[in-house]
């Protein structure tokens, strides 16, 4: 029997509770991150917003058996520093030891704190089979997306109740190899991500074909006849201003003295910092952006519409879009998921209800759209002009030496040189984020018979979604040589539906 001046065993284990929880997260958005339910969290952006306390923190106060990684082994010194000033506060009264050679923390009411390192790829095979309940990536963009998604391959427990979860920190890559980091999170990271994401929202994904998908919910998904349970993820960004002991050391001006895109990149944690479009992009993102904010200073013309431009679900993932323009003013897109129009006569009758007397209908003919324009053609007052991407152009660009392998690569260029800020139209589009993601998505390849643009299907393979409003607004757009009338008569109805608004 214990001494009665001997703490019980009771005593000693709250004792130990209440130390280990000493550690507590700054208001704002550290506090937000440690208490997110995502299943995997991204949380820093810029630097000095308390990054690698939130993993020391988080895995102590909420963890049984965790992880942290750093990329090469020299770096993990720093955070062993941290964590010695975190978890023994008082090293006369030690909570938990510290395995110098095995690099990981004991403590005494179980839980168990590992540190590691991925310098090589082959080193993943180091963690194979061992399931941690955390595990942390300090500066995840160092890492591979090799590396991140082999190694978290085992984020499980037996403990029963015990969560479990993957909370990465970190700023903007600084190279190419950490663009993948952009692209994992990308409803908060791309500014053209057709569904943004605001810093904190939950959002869910399942691998399906090897490829990422996002889910609706978090409600199990049926895939290869397998229950599936998609995992969420998300986003909190922070920053210096957010940390009151590095602002009070004056970090900060650190900061503010690092060259461009450096300090972009590391004091507000801009992701779009030194990035570039792909020097082969049709439409330049700036052009579309610009567009899109002049349309937010216009009224809608009153004058008729001139055309309605029809891009046709081709399957059910697909969805038919309708687009609207009244010479350079382009209404907001109209969109009805793939299996909501799954014939020419229910996408037909959508069309007439969207169209205005005396406008043209520029019609994708391919696939499904044949039937929609064998509903079409023969009705009384209907102008439906069948677009076939890939029948032959004979048209040529505004410096007059290039031509284009088709109909296709002609519409989407003469629709870049309506958008040219210089030279163009004075086009005005909807501020809609996915119209923006389709219409900065295309590529394009100068061949020896003229410019050539990426076919939707190539879109689809690398994006995995189809640019239904873009194509939708690119028929909108297009002048096309209508036959019998040639392309006087088609420029003399143009002008004839924009006279009284000043619109040439």
């Amino acid at each position: 029997m214990l001494p009665p001046f001997f703490p019980s065993v009771e005593a000693i284990n709250a004792e130990l509770e209440r130390r280990a929880r000493q550690w507590k997260p700054l208001p704002g958005p550290q506090t937000l991150a440690y208490e997110t339910e995502a299943d995997i969290l991204f949380y820093g952006g810029a630097a000095g917003g308390g990054k690698t306390d939130l993993l020391l923190g988080v895995a102590r106060r909420e963890h049984h058996r965790a992880v942290i990684f750093r990329r090469v082994f020299p770096s993990l010194r720093g955070i062993e520093d941290r964590a010695r000033a975190i978890y023994n506060p008082d090293p006369e009264r030690p909570e938990g030891g510290y395995n110098e050679s095995l690099h990981r923390w004991k403590f005494k009411d179980g839980r168990q704190i590992e540190f590691g390192n991925l310098q090589y790829e082959k080193n993943v095979t180091d963690w194979q089979g061992q399931p941690h309940d955390l595990y942390g990536f300090d500066e995840i963009t160092e890492f591979t997306e090799a590396q991140f998604r082999f190694v978290t391959g085992w984020n499980r427990s037996t403990k029963p109740g015990q969560r479990c979860r993957v909370v990465c920190t970190g700023n903007p890559p600084t190279d190419s190899d950490g663009e993948w980091v952009a692209a994992y999170w990308a409803p908060w990271l791309d500014e053209n991500h057709p569904n943004p994401a605001k810093p904190g929202e939950l959002r869910w994904f399942t691998t399906i074909g090897g490829k990422d998908v996002e889910c609706p919910n978090g409600d199990p998904v049926l895939v290869e006849g397998e229950w599936v349970t998609p995992r969420s993820r998300t986003f909190i960004p922070a920053r210096v201003q957010d940390n009151p002991h590095l602002m009070a050391s004056g970090y900060m001006s650190t900061l503010q003295a690092l060259p461009e895109p450096l300090r972009s990149k590391m004091l507000y944690g801009d992701f779009k910092a030194g990035r570039e479009d792909n020097a082969y992009q049709v439409i330049p993102t700036a052009w579309v952006v610009a567009a899109q904010e002049r349309w937010k200073t216009r009224e809608k013309p009153t004058t008729p519409m001139t055309c309605l431009g029809v891009d046709v679900a081709r399957g059910g993932k697909d969805k038919t879009a309708l687009a609207p323009r009244y010479g350079n003013w382009f209404d907001q897109i109209t969109t009805y998921p793939g299996k909501e129009t799954p014939d020419g006569p229910v996408v037909a009758g959508l069309v007439l209800m969207a169209h205005q007397k005396s406008a043209k209908i520029n019609l994708d003919v391919i696939g499904v759209g044949g039937s929609v324009y064998d509903c079409l053609k023969d009705k009384d007052g209907i102008d439906v002009v069948p677009i076939n991407g890939a029948a032959k152009s004979t048209a040529k660009d505004r410096s007059g030496a290039l031509t284009f392998v088709n109909l296709r690569a002609e519409n989407w260029w003469k629709f870049r040189e309506a958008l040219d800020p210089e030279h163009g139209d004075d086009l005005a589009l909807p501020p809609d984020p996915e119209l923006k993601a389709d219409l900065c998505a295309p590529t394009w390849r100068l061949r020896t018979n003229g410019i050539q643009v990426e076919a939707k299907e190539d879109i689809i393979a690398r994006i995995h979604r189809s640019p239904d409003k873009g194509d939708a607004e690119v028929y909108a757009h297009c002048q096309v040589t209508i036959p019998g009338e040639g392309l006087m008569g088609w420029l003399e109805s143009e002008i004839a539906a924009m006279k009284g608004e000043g619109v040439a």
